[in-house]
C-alpha cells in the first residue's frame, strides 16, 4: 500500500503526542510512505520546534532524525518530488474549496500531492484536510470506520 501523510502524522510516529498510539496502530499494515520535499522540511522543522518549545531535547531530536533517515534508507519513506502538476492542482483546489473550507496553502498542497501522486491512502489528524480531501474527488471520500474519529485516514480505493 502506498500512503501519503501530512506532516503531523509522522511527527506522531516519532514524538509522543495525543495521536501517537493511533498513528502507530495505523502503520501496522506497513505502508510505504511517499515523502515529498515539503514533508521532509516540515518534519525537520517540527522536530526543531519541539526543542524550542521544550517538548524534547536537541539530542532527542537528533536521534529521531537519525531514525527517520534510516527509515528513508530502508524504504519506509520513498522520495516523491512535487512536479508542476502538483502546483497546478493546488491552484485549482484553492479556487474550488478554500473560500468554503478555510484551508491553508500547505493543506491544499498536501491534498494536491495525494491526488497527483496517486497514493492509495492519506493519513492525517487534521479535520480540515479530511474535508478538503473528501471535497476534492468523490472516490476519495470514504473514511476508515475502525479508527477513532480524530484519526481516520482517507482511503481513495474504497468506495
Amino acid at each position: 500500500m502506498i500512503a501519503y501523510a501530512d506532516s503531523g502524522f509522522p511527527i506522531s510516529l516519532y514524538l509522543q503526542d495525543d495521536h501517537s498510539a493511533i498513528a502507530s496502530s495505523l502503520v501496522q499494515s506497513k505502508p510505504v510512505f511517499l515523502l515529498a520535499p515539503l514533508g521532509e522540511a516540515e518534519f525537520t522543522n517540527a522536530l526543531q520546534l519541539a526543542v524550542f518549545r521544550e517538548l524534547s531535547t536537541l539530542a532527542e531530536s537528533r536521534l529521531i532524525h537519525e531514525s527517520f533517515a534510516q527509515h528513508q534508507a530502508s524504504g519506509v519513506f520513498r522520495a516523491a518530488p512535487l512536479g508542476s502538476e502538483v502546483w497546478e492542482t493546488t491552484v485549482t483546489l484553492s479556487r474550488r474549496h478554500t473560500a468554503k473550507l478555510g484551508v491553508r496553502t500547505l493543506e491544499v498542497i498536501h491534498v494536491a500531492a495525494v491526488l497527483v501522486l496517486k497514493a492509495d491512502i492519506f493519513y492525517t489528524f487534521d479535520e480540515r484536510l479530511r474535508k478538503l480531501a473528501r471535497a476534492s474527488a468523490c472516490e476519495f471520500c470514504r473514511a476508515e470506520t475502525a479508527m477513532a474519529d480524530r484519526a481516520r485516514p482517507t482511503n481513495k480505493r474504497q468506495k
